[in-house]
């Protein structure tokens, strides 16, 4: 099921449905995005902390694969909603497992104090409770503790509390059909080493489920697979050189365009089009919003580059264009 909000593009999330993606989705834009890429209502998942009544009716109206509950009150709201409408409502529950991972503080949802999810006692209560209600039917429990994670041991731990939550509650005789386990593989971004491959993934999944029948796993890929698939280009205003000696490399992008380096501090390769014999030198990277936080980076080696040249931010093709605005009245890319 691939995460919409890394980058909803009707034509990106069609290729991907026809080669038997489903999607992951946290709003009813992006279920009717999904739908619009002829994505079928049964390889949909509904997540994420906030849903509206109106987005539950309309994910369960639509026929959605799941609804991923995060807490007690939205379950409620959820059986509340089904009820109204003569259904019952198939809930996966968000597990909270209170493991540290991520590549920022800002992309990190596994910890107790984050957000999302619930804990695992009360992923048990909540999941009893449900298996009893007439207008809800309980599938089974998720997890996904953050983004851009290069380690395998943050997942592996995750995943095994999540293993020993399906065998306690089918201990009690309840029906555990699914797991989803998220998201969150790590993409090389071009200045770290290369982050474990999805077949190592798979193979330490393969372990810590050994074992586990008849259930049925979920995937929420999203950065990995959009990521290094696009570039944004932009091109140099000019170069400015102060008298203290600093350079700043003025581009006719800014932050709006790519707030992943204002947001969370995040590396992007800055890639010359036209190649260069000159000898790099010391840059800060700034766009032209009237912020000091419209900085890309600082101190990056690139060669001269006089107006008109044009630069490639590399790997902006998840969480580019899905984030940008027209702040400052500037125009979409």
């Amino acid at each position: 099921a691939y995460a919409v909000k890394a980058n909803g593009n009707v034509s990106v999330l069609k290729t991907l449905g026809d080669l038997g993606a489903g999607a992951d989705t946290v709003s009813e834009g992006e279920i009717r995005r999904a739908l619009a890429a002829g994505i079928p209502p049964d390889r949909i998942v509904f997540s994420g902390v906030g849903k509206t009544r109106g987005e539950i009716e309309f994910a369960l109206r639509t026929g959605v694969s799941e609804i991923n509950v995060e807490s007690e009150p939205e379950l409620k709201l959820v059986a509340e909603v089904a009820g109204s409408l003569g259904l019952r409502a198939p809930v996966v529950f968000r597990v909270n497992p209170d493991v540290a991972a991520g590549g920022h503080a800002k992309i990190a949802t596994g910890k107790a104090e984050n957000k999302f999810g619930v804990s695992l006692a009360e992923a048990a209560r909540l999941y009893a409770n449900a298996a009893n209600h007439p207008h809800l039917k309980p599938l089974g429990v998720a997890c996904h503790i953050g983004s851009q994670i290069t380690d395998l041991a943050p997942f592996e731990a995750a995943f095994t509390r999540l293993r020993g939550l399906v065998d306690s509650l089918r201990a009690e005789g309840l029906t555990v059909e699914r797991l989803d386990l998220g998201g969150g593989l790590g993409v090389p971004y071009f200045d770290m080493p290369d982050p474990p491959t999805p077949g190592d993934y798979a193979a330490m999944i393969g372990r810590v489920m050994a074992g586990l029948k008849d259930i049925r796993f979920a995937f929420e890929p999203g950065r990995v697979i959009a990521a290094n698939a696009g570039v944004l280009l932009a091109g140099v205003i000019h170069l400015h050189e102060r008298t203290d000696g600093r350079r700043f490399l003025v581009l006719d992008a800014a932050m709006n365009d790519l707030i992943r380096p204002a947001m969370y501090e995040a590396f992007h390769d800055i890639r010359p089009v036209m190649a260069t014999d000159a000898v790099p030198v010391p840059c800060d990277v700034v766009g032209p919003v009237c912020e000091t936080g419209d900085t890309f980076t600082r101190d990056r080696l690139l060669p001269p580059l006089a107006a008109g040249g044009l630069v490639a931010f590399m790997s902006a093709g998840a969480y580019g264009a899905a984030m940008a605005s027209e702040y400052n009245s500037r125009p979409l890319v």
